[in-house]
C-alpha cells in the first residue's frame, strides 16, 4: 500500500515521503497516529505543488547544514573524564557528553543526532552527527584525563 509521510518515521522515511508499507501497518498504525495519509492520485498532486512550493526552502536548509557540518570539522571536542591507575575511563563517553562539549564550543546539536562509538578508554574518536536528512558531519573527540 503506498502512503504519503506527514511526519518522519524512524527506519521509513521523511515527512512527505511516498512510501509502500504493509496494509496492516498503515492502516492500524500509521493512518490512525497521525503519521501518514493514504497516496491518493488527488493527494500526490497535493504532494507535488506543495514540494515545488517548497524547494527553495529545502535548499537553503541543505546550505545551512552543510555549513554546520563544515563548522562541526573545525571544532574539535575535548571530554574530560576521571580515570583509574591502569588508564581505562570510569563509565564510558555518552553522546550527551559529546553534546555537552559541543555547546560549550558553541555549536548547538541534539545528542540523538550524535551516533559515537563505545568509547571506554582514552585517546581519538570520531562521532558522526546527523545535521540534515543525507547530510552528516563529523566531529573530532578527544577523551582525556581530569
Amino acid at each position: 500500500m503506498e502512503i504519503i509521510l506527514k511526519k518522519d518515521v524512524a527506519n521509513l522515511g521523511y515527512a512527505d515521503d511516498i512510501v509502500k508499507v504493509k496494509t496492516g501497518y498503515a492502516v492500524n498504525y500509521l493512518i490512525p497516529q497521525g503519521y501518514a495519509i493514504l497516496a491518493t492520485p488527488s493527494a500526490k498532486k497535493v504532494l507535488a505543488e506543495n514540494l515545488r512550493q517548497r524547494a527553495h526552502k529545502e535548499a537553503k536548509l541543505v546550505a545551512d547544514a552543510e555549513a554546520l557540518a563544515a563548522k562541526l570539522a573545525a571544532t574539535p571536542v575535548q571530554v574530560a573524564v576521571k580515570v583509574s591507575e591502569s588508564g581505562k575511563i570510569y563509565g564510558s563517553v555518552t553522546t550527551a557528553d559529546v553534546a555537552a562539549a559541543l555547546a560549550q564550543a558553541g555549536v548547538e546539536v541534539d545528542k540523538k543526532n550524535i551516533t559515537l562509538e563505545a568509547v571506554k578508554e582514552l585517546g581519538e574518536y570520531e562521532a558522526s552527527v546527523k545535521c540534515y536528512k543525507n547530510v552528516k558531519g563529523a566531529v573530532k573527540v578527544t577523551v582525556v584525563a581530569e
